[in-house]
């Protein structure tokens, strides 16, 4: 019995998302390392592939189930094998089937292979013909998005930009990467000009890349450039254009954007804090992979007073969130949104805020970031914020007109601009 490296690693991957919570933009880096070749590139389009239409998925498996409850790990495996028969035209449909036999048998689940093996011939005989309740029921398979995240969307964008936003969700985000310190000018010449790459249009210093070829994953895993989609470059190109002598960067680990801003900020110095002891390894490994030498690490609690006087004259506050923004990147997101954690994120983040403003200087400018499209954990925690803090006021960002909504904050959108959806605001402390 052999299973190919891909689909094994791709079932492995998914029942951890599934049934321990783990994120795919974790493990995926992490599984992938070890496979080579297709096997690569296969493991990548099933994870991904099968996230994005597991809503539909699970459609297809219920009407040939009758709806029968099944377990969880004979239904992730359904659900890869419904994947490959739909999405995967170059894979033939005996492969989806036998591998998925296979994944059943070595998954201790001898007993359903049978069932596997006839679920999905059925499939390929008679596809079933789905039947919606309405037009709401009919976008949430059609886009794997539940009803609760579309109703929210609708309410907050109206009912077509909500559609677009799921579907943008579901198309491949672009490969965007930027220079770090130690990035060779002569490689990025020699990519340019071979057409591997070209510059970003939407942040200077940024690059898009049609595929991950070899020379640019050694590349990034010598730290000589670094992946990070253009939204979120973009925070930390912001919150670089206000330095001037000291800036403190609240919630910064993994580091991709305290690194970008050490980068672009080179003379200054740069203080960059989290509380977890694993985050803090993980910033202190990206730092020395790009060699970020001129930030100095702090542990704390962000929700706490924070150990520093009012000495910093920028800082930036890229808030724990929802993450909704970045469901192009990380699929499963879109299944776990809950309205009370929203709450509970706000209130996280205006702690956060308050703290860091204690610790501006007069005429300082305190940036707010996250990756969420919602308004509860955006706009509502600014507003809160001045409503307590009379002293400060929103200031505009030059550069960022494209994206700049009438009051100044900025926002990017998968479905407006191909890049992921990040809400920004600088507060100016009032001399």
């Amino acid at each position: 019995m052999k299973i190919s490296p891909a689909r094994a690693a791709a079932f492995r991957i998914l029942k951890k998302i599934e049934l321990d919570g783990g994120l795919s933009a974790a493990l995926l880096p992490e599984t992938e390392s070890s496979l080579v070749g297709a096997d690569r590139g296969l493991c990548h389009a099933l994870v991904l592939g099968t996230l994005r239409r597991q809503i539909l998925l699970d459609r297809y498996i219920d009407a040939l189930t009758g709806g029968r409850k099944l377990d969880r790990e004979v239904r992730i495996i359904l659900r890869l094998g419904v994947f490959q028969l739909k999405f995967l035209e170059r894979v033939p449909p005996h492969a989806a089937i036998n591998e998925s036999v296979h994944l059943t048998r070595a998954a201790k689940k001898a007993s359903a292979s049978g069932f596997v093996n006839a679920i999905l011939r059925e499939f390929v005989r008679d596809e079933p013909t789905l039947e919606f309740a309405d037009e709401i029921d009919r976008l949430v398979v059609e886009t794997s998005h539940p009803a609760s995240l579309l109703a929210r969307w609708s309410s907050q964008f109206g009912a077509e930009r909500a559609a677009a936003i799921a579907n943008a969700n579901n198309e491949p985000p672009r490969l965007a990467f930027r220079r770090t310190p130690r990035t060779e000018e002569v490689s990025i010449s020699s990519l340019i000009n071979s057409g591997v790459i070209r510059h970003s249009e939407f942040v200077s210093g940024g690059f898009v890349a049609e595929n991950l070829t070899d020379e640019l994953r050694e590349l990034d895993a010598d730290g000589r450039i670094y992946f990070q989609d253009e939204a979120s470059q973009l925070v930390g190109v912001i919150a670089a254009k206000f330095v001037r002598h000291r800036i403190l960067d609240v919630c910064a680990a993994p580091g991709s954007k305290g690194s970008l801003i050490a980068s672009l900020s080179a003379d200054r110095e740069v203080i960059a804090g989290d509380l977890p002891a694993k985050r803090i390894e993980i910033l202190t490994r990206l730092l020395r992979k790009q060699q970020a030498s001129n930030v100095r690490i702090v542990r704390y609690d962000a929700e706490r007073p924070l150990p520093f006087a009012p000495v910093f004259d920028t800082i930036l506050v890229d808030a724990p969130c929802s993450g909704t923004g970045t469901i192009r990147h990380n699929p499963e997101i879109r299944y776990r949104v809950k309205a009370d954690e929203l709450e509970r994120f706000q209130a996280r983040q205006l702690r956060m805020l308050r703290n860091a403003a204690d610790c501006l200087r007069p005429a300082g400018n305190l940036a707010y970031s996250t990756c969420s499209l919602e308004r509860e954990e955006n706009e509502d925690v600014i507003a809160g914020f001045l409503a307590e803090r009379s002293e400060f006021e929103v200031v505009k960002i030059d550069g960022c007109e494209r994206f700049t909504n009438a009051d100044g904050t900025v926002r990017t959108y998968p479905d407006r601009d191909g890049i992921d959806g990040f809400f920004v605001a600088v507060l100016r402390r009032k001399t």
